[in-house]
């Protein structure tokens, strides 16, 4: 089965970089989970690498993904 292979990189006029001490850069979700997905079903080293590392996500994500892990999924 062939790999989809992405790239993930940011564009100039979405970049957020306020000062060196704050590098952030926007991502949209929609970029970011199929690369989380393929690396985490692959076993990835470098997923294990950043598995202890802070995002930040919106409040709209974070009350999603609270939801869904309260959630218990029916027989």
């Amino acid at each position: 089965m062939a790999t989809a292979r992405f790239r993930v990189y940011p564009a100039i006029e979405d970049a957020c970089v306020e000062s060196p001490e704050d590098p952030r850069i926007p991502i949209r979700l929609a970029d970011l989970y199929p690369l989380l997905s393929q690396a985490y079903e692959d076993n990835y080293v470098w997923l294990h690498d950043l598995e202890d590392d802070r995002i930040l996500v919106s409040p709209d994500l974070f009350e999603v993904v609270r939801a869904f892990a309260e959630c218990r999924p029916t027989s």
